[in-house]
């Protein structure tokens, strides 16, 4: 019997990725699986979504307005029209998967309509409304950071595989050689998302001379607007052991390349450095409602990482918390499994669990799973 499955997180890559990634762990647990995605024709999903082979329903977008203004008044008929749109989707549908943003607020009203049983995912550690509102009639709530929500369930974050089978210790040697980085050296990461991170950009290039005064190496993704920082801190290297990229595709082999982490608190990112356990410092993007902090903050208890607000963060205070730990060995390991210890490998497949219970739907067990 073939199990359908339609799943809502378009909007940001931040829904996108988790849902492709669950999708992809449903579709090798189960042999018959039809999947389609939700999404609006203006979204990261147009092109996010048919690249991982996956079939998108467009339907229109409804933005939820944070304050009272005329828009919060259009809300309601709009709402209305995508919870229709959705509808012809979820009709015949054994359950629905939200992982939260614009689309997923009608796909819930729209599965509540037709009594098609649906799961939500919260990222964050502070839930969007999509994501509040829905919960009312979940068939069940999965979370990434615990107590995220009343009554969940965790399951951690929806991981790649590349990301939540590596190894970082059998990959580093592989991994350093295709950077162009030294086998040895103590190596900081630093990266702001797929646009760069100025105040990151910019306490590295104070702390630059003194990092690589002390035999730490550097691998810098400094976003794709700011290509000339990389000429500029090369110069400054003056032969030390600094790469700079405007950009790095292979997130994996960036984390079995280094030893710590110099990056901000998204859920996405939290989850990958904690699932592969590599050291961090978290300086959370000082906008939205706060949940950035409220990501690492955990980690950070555990053990695991260190925590910066962004208007603290400066050169002289990253080598003061960098350099103690990427010169410790000891401390390294240590730090790296208090990460571990947060982090969940297997949380594609805790997903799929849920979502095949809601939907009353037998498969068989994943082989070789791991735990957290």
């Amino acid at each position: 019997m073939t199990l359908r499955v339609v799943v809502a997180g378009g909007g940001t890559a931040g829904h996108i990725e988790p849902a492709m990634n669950m999708a992809d762990a449903l579709r090798a647990r189960v042999d018959d699986v039809m999947i389609v995605a939700l999404g609006t024709a203006r979204g990261l999903e147009t092109r996010l979504v048919p690249a991982r082979g996956y079939r998108l329903w467009e339907i229109p977008a409804v933005p939820l307005p944070r304050k009272v203004n005329p828009d919060l008044f259009r809300v309601p008929v709009r709402l209305r029209r995508a919870t229709d749109k959705a509808a012809e989707a979820i009709a015949g549908i054994d359950a629905v998967v939200g992982f939260g943003g614009y689309v997923a607020l009608p796909a819930y009203l729209a599965a509540r309509r037709l009594k098609v049983p649906y799961v939500i995912h919260e990222a964050n550690a502070k839930p969007g409304l999509a994501n509040r509102v829905g919960s009312r009639g979940a068939a069940a709530v999965a979370v990434n950071v615990p107590n995220a929500m009343p009554g969940a369930v965790r399951v951690g974050m929806p991981l790649r595989p590349a990301i939540a089978t590596l190894d970082r210790a059998a990959q580093r040697p592989a991994a350093r050689y295709t950077f162009g980085l030294q086998p040895d050296a103590p190596t900081l990461l630093v990266f702001g998302g797929s646009q760069g991170a100025r105040r990151l950009n910019t306490a590295l290039t104070q702390a630059l001379p003194e990092l690589l005064a002390a035999g730490v190496q550097v691998l810098h993704a400094v976003g794709p607007a700011n290509e000339a920082l990389v000429a500029e801190l090369t110069y400054r290297a003056k032969g030390g052991a600094y790469i700079g990229l405007p950009y790095i595709d292979d997130m994996a082999a960036a984390y079995a390349a280094a030893d710590m982490a110099l990056t901000r608190a998204g859920a996405m990112t939290v989850a990958e450095l904690t699932a592969v356990g590599l050291p961090s410092i978290y300086v959370p993007l000082p906008i939205g409602n706060g949940e950035q902090e409220l990501n690492a903050a955990p980690v950070v208890a555990a053990g695991g990482g260190f925590l910066i607000s962004d208007a603290a963060l400066d050169g002289r205070r990253l080598l003061a918390t960098a350099l103690p730990v990427l010169l410790d060995p000891v401390r390294r390991v240590n730090m790296g499994a208090a990460a571990s210890s947060f982090g969940i490998r297997d949380a594609s497949d805790r997903l799929v669990d849920v979502v095949l219970k809601a939907a009353n739907y037998q498969a068989a067990t994943p082989k070789n799973a791991e735990s957290s």
